[in-house]
């Protein structure tokens, strides 16, 4: 019987270009084992901090990070292949979302009970302890820094494993961080799926947040059965469009544009499958493929994060056109380095089409042309994920069923990407469970104590 033995370093190549970026060490099982240790030792006075000072500290982070954010955001540029512009955009959301918290954190607090007239009942949010955070590769910073930021700020210390993907990017990031906090309250260990692995199922963990693909998550939370630890996960989506007939077509398109090509088709709430009207379904289909030509024209797409990912995406297309699918614009593999892909949009799409069952996570826009707004969101619900969904309609009735029967942690009514900053959602089904976002994040980290009070009797 031969045993794998897992690599003691990992090497990243640049998706631009596939050069190599750097190569760093994989933790084992004992370096794992002593980062958690020094995570518990440093919780002892870091949970018995002041929430107040837990917040300066980490408003200090914060402003660290601003400090090295172009530094970080090119060192992610080139790691992941994201756009420049994106790239700084995530790590400046990141220092947003640190300060949210550093802000959040001071003020969490818990509820009054009503009790016996001379007793006081009371409940105290406590940290649990120490936390993993597992996180992707396809926001790094943005994504940590809300998971760190509402671990720390509510007296919990944490031991992050950033992707494989971007290990120099989350090791800067927290050595940026760690800085600006006491000893041991953050320790960063980088490595591949086996350091992922041995981190998550160690029994000295108190909560493992994770962000990341659905298998990953749901090995955590079976994991976690054994642990005990406490599981944050927001796993991968499916999430869909429907056009309404009483919409612009451009419009429209543009909206699947954005929602489909972003960041290469590379964010959990992508536009992943579409559902159009036909009154509406031509112009739209027209306006799309050229909103994907002159996106491929132009080559205003980063490339998708490495050849592995690249394939995927281009299996998942070359299954759609072999079961009856028309591509209208892309669908074929650039010539030359690096681990470009096109902007591709795909009609006569059917449902049991990979592009339609599973997440992509690449620049696609697979459509299918329903005959009315209920068989859009009938089919949209069809499906075992629930991270997001979009509905494009002019009518509020319309937008009301949407919110009603859609079964996703978030809906979006005429914004593929809107939403108010802080906003929290619990992911469905196979997307995940418990908050991982926004205030309600703080609840997650923390766990409560009831508190009866009562003076003795005097007789």
């Amino acid at each position: 019987m031969t045993t794998s033995i897992p690599p003691a370093e990992i090497t990243v190549l640049s998706p631009h270009d596939g050069t190599p970026v750097g190569t760093l060490p994989c933790a084992g099982a004992e370096e794992v084992r002593e980062a958690i240790a020094t995570a518990r030792k440093a919780g002892r006075h870091w949970s018995r901090t002041s929430p107040e000072e837990r917040g300066r500290l980490v408003r200090a982070a914060a402003d660290a990070l601003a400090q090295h954010a172009e530094e970080l955001a090119a060192l992610n540029a080139r790691e992941t292949g994201k756009l420049p512009d994106e790239a700084l955009g995530g790590v400046l959301a990141g220092v947003g979302t640190l300060h949210q918290y550093a802000e959040l954190g001071p003020v969490h607090r818990g509820h009054a009970l009503r009790g016996d007239a001379l007793a006081t009942d009371y409940t105290v949010a406590e940290p649990r302890g120490v936390v993993a955070a597992i996180t992707p590769w396809n926001d790094p910073v943005a994504v940590a820094a809300g998971l760190l930021g509402a671990a720390l700020v509510t007296g919990n210390t944490v031991v992050h494993k950033p992707s494989e993907r971007c290990p120099h990017t989350g090791a800067r990031l927290g050595e940026i961080l760690a800085a600006a906090l006491p000893d041991g309250v953050l320790v960063t260990v980088t490595g591949g799926p086996e350091t992922g692995r041995t981190l998550a199922g160690e029994a000295g963990l108190d909560v493992v947040a994770h962000v990341g693909s659905t298998a990953t998550g749901r090995a955590i939370a079976r994991a976690a059965l054994d642990t005990g630890a406490h599981v944050i996960r927001e796993n991968g989506g499916n999430d869909p469009l429907v056009v309404d007939d009483d919409v612009a077509p451009a419009w429209a398109a543009e909206q699947a544009a954005i929602g489909a090509f972003t960041n290469a088709g590379q964010i959990c709430t992508s536009v992943e499958r579409i559902y159009v009207h036909r009154a509406v379904a031509e112009p739209f289909l027209h306006a799309l493929a050229a909103e994907a030509r002159q996106r491929n024209r132009e080559a205003a797409l980063a490339p998708l994060v490495d050849r592995r990912m690249r394939d995927a995406v281009h299996g998942h297309v070359c299954a759609a056109l072999e079961g009856g699918a028309t591509v209208l614009e892309g669908g074929e593999i650039p010539e030359g380095a690096g681990s470009f892909y096109p902007a591709t949009v795909l009609r006569d799409c059917t449902d049991a089409m990979q592009v339609m069952t599973e997440e992509t996570f690449g620049p696609v826009a697979p459509v299918r042309v329903v005959d009315s707004f209920a068989d859009g969101l009938y089919l949209a619900s069809r499906d075992r994920y629930g991270l997001a969904a979009t509905v494009l309609t002019g009518r509020i009735a319309h937008a009301q069923r949407a919110i009603a029967e859609l079964p996703a942690g978030t809906v979006k009514v005429n914004n593929v990407f809107g939403g108010a900053p802080g906003g929290a959602a619990q992911p469905r089904r196979d997307s995940g469970a418990g908050f991982g976002y926004g205030p309600e994040l703080l609840d997650e980290m923390t766990q409560v104590k009831v508190v009866h009070v009562e003076m003795p009797s005097s007789g």
